[in-house]
C-alpha cells in the first residue's frame, strides 16, 4: 500500500559487510528508519542484503532482501 508508509524523519544504512568481484558486488547491513506506518510513528531496523551488477559502467541493484530484526528487549 502506497499510503501506508509516510513522513520518514530518519534513515541510516549501517554497512556490516561488502565485497566486489568483477562486475558483481554485495552489501549486508542494517537500515534504521523512523517513519509513519499506517499513520502511526514507528522506529524499526531491517537486516538488508543487496546484490549489485555493473551495467554500462554503473552499479545497479538486481536483488534486495530485507527482514525485520527481532527485538531483544524483554
Amino acid at each position: 500500500m502506497e499510503d501506508s508508509f509516510a513522513d520518514c524523519t530518519s534513515y541510516t544504512h549501517e554497512v556490516i559487510s561488502a565485497d566486489v568481484s568483477g562486475d558483481l558486488a554485495y552489501t549486508v547491513g542494517y537500515e534504521h528508519t523512523a517513519a509513519s506506518v499506517q499513520g502511526e510513528p514507528r522506529r524499526y531496523t531491517l537486516r538488508v542484503t543487496q546484490l549489485y551488477r555493473r551495467e554500462d559502467g554503473e552499479w545497479k541493484v538486481f536483488h534486495r532482501h530485507a527482514d525485520a530484526l527481532q527485538s531483544t528487549a524483554g
